[in-house]
């Protein structure tokens, strides 16, 4: 009698274990910081170069999150980042240098993701015969460069430093689009742009490399702003750009991982 009272014990105590273990998994299981509820829209403040790349990783962060609109605004880098300063609503700005992201006050830790280096753009045939950097020393050529303030105008700045050159530009335009733009249309004979926006527009200029670009390779930072009104989603933008799959939309646009 006093043995079938022990199994019957040990049993009942199995079985409680059993039932407690059954509880546990389902929590033990379960996601936690999942991001696959984000909804609401996020401002994605970003440099001019990144229109191509970043109107892409856009579409397909949207498309992960169906309850997600991401808003896009390019500009030259120094105007974005003084009009984060004086209050614009952005969730995320991407810079197309560290000074300008360095400027911005309310922002979470910056990631470099990319790297970008300057090449010379001539519209298609090369109508004006331009070899090299010397020539936009020319007076007798039509030259766009990007303002010194902006990134790409700051890059140029450092080339031609470093090649002991004086430039002498027709034109000073606000972001690298619209320094492109010009070459484009015919409008001058060269301008100093990022390679990717060549590589992008290659049907309507041609690229031609110099050996003082490397003085001058620009580094990319990215970060979610603290003032954010949508905090998690801004941060998942973020960790996509960073991810394999940002990554490569970059890449093979022809930016450089950092």
């Amino acid at each position: 009698m006093f043995r079938r009272a022990v199994v019957a014990a040990a049993a009942a105590v199995a079985a409680l274990t059993l039932v407690s273990c059954g509880d546990d998994t389902p929590a033990a299981s379960s996601p936690s910081g999942s991001t696959t509820n984000l909804s609401g829209t996020i401002n994605v403040f970003a440099a001019a170069s990144l229109t191509g790349t970043f109107t892409q990783l856009g579409k397909d962060f949207e498309a992960a999150h169906p309850g997600v609109k991401v808003v896009f605004n390019f500009a030259g880098s120094s105007a974005l980042a003084e009009q984060i300063n004086q209050g614009a609503p952005a969730d995320v700005f991407a810079s197309a240098a560290l000074k300008n992201m360095d400027q911005v006050t309310d922002k979470s830790t910056p990631t470099t993701f990319v790297k970008n280096e300057l090449e010379i753009a001539v519209p298609k045939g090369n109508p004006g015969k331009i070899t090299g950097l010397a020539d936009f020393t020319d007076k007798t050529r039509k030259i766009a460069l990007c303002a010194v303030e902006v990134p790409c105008g700051a890059a140029a700045d450092k080339v031609f430093k470093a090649a002991g050159l004086t430039p002498q530009p027709d034109t000073l335009e606000k972001d690298v689009k619209a320094a492109l733009t010009k070459v484009s249309l015919d409008e001058v004979d060269a301008a100093l742009v990022y390679k990717t926006d060549i590589l992008a527009t290659k049907d309507k200029v041609e690229g031609i490399e110099f050996p003082e670009a490397a003085q001058a390779i620009n580094e990319y930072p990215i970060a979610p702003l603290t003032t954010s009104k949508n905090p998690e989603t801004a941060k998942a933008f973020v960790d996509y750009v960073l991810s394999p799959q940002g990554t490569k939309v970059l890449t093979n646009a022809g930016f450089e991982a950092p």
